[in-house]
């Protein structure tokens, strides 16, 4: 897989090595990097805990940076506010597959001497400027978890483009440890669930894996140690077995129908906004966005879930907080409540609307009359969730 996936991203095959977990890809890079105890990394203030595990794994502080409200990518114009003397390197993350403006933030990366680390967990299949998203910046990571575009089941690769990266890299990629025949196993069974069942037991189903999950009963996006604390888990440092790069074979080949079925499903949607007055997802000259999630800002979340699990609609959560999942004692991951306004409002009111292959026609058209019988509940916009927080703050 590793040339077919060189050929598809225009690099070098060495440039690439593969992980366990997206989240092992970038704890690699990190180590490959040189990363040390009191290193600083800057990130978005609008990401998931196990991007920000890996740095503090290495006794680094991750230092959060707010968003721009229009594209949900880190805002540029505040990166440099939050450099020091101790900041090494900067995420630069997709968002629901778009890419932030990378040569700004290298422009700002150049200036001070820093490391520039593209965040692609979402973003496998989207440009910047004409190149494939992870091809720009000093080295990427991408998750290749169910969820996402191109998937392995579970797993995750690295890029570099840094010879010295790029070399330590494949030594660890060489070292880590190997999966067990029980994790091989338990992937395939994990991709044999997903495939069969559909939007119609979404619910149960997420539900159900999130727990087993959580509890570590079943091999997961997420263990509870991840969620619960920073304390790298016992056997984190893990490659890829050949289950996923099997898999990975199979869905590259066919990953530009699915990219493209992404992509008409999200114009679907923009075309249904449009019909509701909302304002849709931006998408900058400078970025192809391929759609992992189309996200939308509603007032009452938890009100529009239970509305959604009863009429059987698909609807994800992400994100929950500044730092996905985790609600509560977010100063253990180094975040600090008020920080980031605009993130941390846009937390509490952001859904997403599913756009993977199995989003039919018929399924719009069903989710099309539940958003209009919910149309009091969606905001039109970014400003209008703004002037609705501020009211709220009047009373």
């Amino acid at each position: 897989m590793r040339v077919d996936l060189a050929k598809y991203l225009g690099l070098p095959p060495e440039n690439i090595t593969f992980f366990w977990k997206g989240r092992v890809a970038l704890y690699a890079i990190l180590k490959a990097a040189g990363i040390e105890p009191g290193d600083e990394i800057i990130l978005p203030g609008f990401t998931c805990v196990v991007v920000v595990n890996p740095i503090i794994y290495l006794q680094a502080k991750p230092v959060y940076v707010d968003i721009n409200p229009e594209t949900y990518t880190i805002d540029v114009a505040n990166i440099e506010t939050k450099i020091t003397g101790k900041t090494k390197a900067i995420l630069a993350q997709n968002t629901f597959g778009l890419a932030p403006d990378i040569d700004a933030i290298i422009k700002i990366a150049r200036k001070h001497n820093l490391l520039v680390i593209e965040d692609c967990a979402h973003g496998f299949g989207g440009s910047y400027k004409g190149k494939p998203n992870g091809t720009v910046a000093d080295a990427s990571f991408f998750s290749t978890q169910w969820n996402k575009p191109f998937t392995t089941g579970i797993g995750g690769f690295a890029v570099a483009r840094e010879t010295k990266i790029a070399d330590k890299l494949r030594l660890l990629e060489a070292t880590f440890r190997k999966p067990s025949f029980k994790d091989a196993m338990t992937i395939k069974t994990l991709l044999f669930l997903h495939e069969k069942l559909g939007s119609n037991f979404y619910w149960p189903a997420i539900k159900t894996y999130r727990w087993l999950s959580r509890n570590n009963l079943i091999l997961g996006s997420s263990q509870r140690e991840e969620l619960e604390t920073p304390v790298m888990p016992l056997n984190f440092e893990k490659g890829v077995s050949f289950q996923q790069l099997k898999k990975g074979r199979k869905e590259l080949a066919k990953f530009g129908e699915n990219l493209l079925h992404r992509r008409q499903t999200a114009d679907s949607y923009k075309k249904l906004l449009t019909e509701l007055s909302i304002k849709a997802p931006i998408e900058p000259d400078y970025a192809v966005h391929s759609f992992l999630k189309f996200p939308l800002l509603v007032k009452n979340r938890d009100k529009l879930f239970r509305k959604a699990e009863q009429e059987k609609i698909e609807i994800g959560d992400w994100f929950l907080s500044p730092i996905h999942p985790i609600m509560n004692n977010l100063e253990v991951f180094h975040y600090q409540w008020g920080s980031n306004p605009i993130a941390e409002r846009i937390s509490q009111h952001i859904i997403n609307l599913p756009t993977h292959r199995n989003i039919s026609e018929e399924y719009i058209v069903h989710l099309r009359e539940f958003l209009h019988q919910q149309r009091n509940n969606v905001f039109s916009s970014y400003e209008e969730l703004l002037e609705f927080e501020n009211n709220k703050n009047l009373v």
